[in-house]
C-alpha cells in the first residue's frame, strides 16, 4: 500500500515537473495561438497578424517580453497543477477498479480511469486557463482595464461576473476529454501487447490535444 501511495505521488510530481517545462519552453507560441483564434477579423483591439512569425515579432515591438509572456503564471500554474492532478487522479482510479481482481484491468477500465481524472481536472483548473487566455489577449490597444495579474484578473471576474464566469468553457474541455479519450482508446488497440498503461501515461492530459482545435476556438 505505501509503495502505490509512493508511486502516485512520484507520478503526480514527475506530471507537474512536466508541465512546467512544457510551458515554459513553448508559452510565447501559445499566446500567438490564442490571439490567432478569437482573430475573426471583426475584434478592434487585436492587431492583424499574417503568421506566426509576423506574430511573434509584432507582439514583442509592440508589447515587449512582457506581452509574448502574457499569462504566464497561470499557465505554468495551470499546466503544472493539471498534469500533477492528472497522473495522481488516474493512479488512484485504476488502484480503486483493480481492488479484487487479479488480471490486468480491461482496455474499458482504462478508459474511464483517464476519463475520470481528465474530468476532475477539467472542472479543477477551468478558472485557471480562463484567467490566462483573458490575460494572453490583453493588449495595448485594449480599452477596458487590463487585469494586473491572475489574483486581480480572479478577483474582478468574481467581482463583475460571477463565479459561473469562471467556468465558461467547461463543456467544450470535458468534450476534448472524451473525444480524446475514445480516439486514444481505439489507437491502442494498434499496440503491441495492449500497453495501455503506459499510452494513457504518455499522452497524460487529453484536454490539451491539439488535434481537435476546433473545440479549442469554442471553448475560448
Amino acid at each position: 500500500m505505501m509503495l502505490d501511495s509512493k508511486w502516485q505521488w512520484e507520478n503526480a510530481t514527475a506530471g507537474a515537473v512536466a508541465g512546467f517545462a512544457t510551458v515554459a519552453s513553448v508559452h510565447p507560441l501559445d499566446v500567438v495561438r490564442t490571439r490567432f483564434q478569437v482573430d475573426d477579423g471583426r475584434v478592434l483591439n487585436l492587431p492583424a497578424y499574417k503568421n506566426t512569425a509576423h506574430a511573434i515579432l509584432n507582439i514583442a515591438r509592440l508589447e515587449g517580453l512582457k506581452g509574448l509572456y502574457a499569462g504566464f503564471f497561470p499557465a505554468v500554474l495551470g499546466s503544472t497543477v493539471s498534469w500533477g492532478l492528472y497522473f495522481f487522479f488516474y493512479s488512484r482510479a485504476k488502484q480503486r477498479y483493480s481492488k479484487n481482481r487479479d488480471e490486468k484491468l480491461s482496455p474499458g477500465l482504462h478508459l474511464a480511469s483517464a476519463a475520470e481524472a481528465g474530468a476532475l481536472v477539467c472542472f479543477c483548473t477551468n478558472p485557471i486557463w480562463l484567467v490566462k487566455t483573458r490575460l494572453q489577449l490583453q493588449n495595448p490597444l485594449h480599452q477596458t482595464r487590463p487585469y494586473s495579474g491572475l489574483y486581480d484578473a480572479m478577483k474582478t471576474i468574481m467581482r463583475e461576473e460571477g463565479w459561473r464566469a469562471l467556468y465558461k468553457g467547461i463543456v467544450p474541455s470535458l468534450f476534448l476529454v472524451f473525444t480524446g479519450l475514445i480516439l486514444i482508446e481505439c489507437l491502442s488497440y494498434c499496440l503491441l501487447d495492449c500497453q495501455l498503461d503506459a499510452w494513457f501515461r504518455f499522452t497524460g492530459f487529453v484536454r490539451r490535444i491539439d488535434t481537435f482545435s476546433p473545440y479549442m476556438v469554442i471553448k475560448i
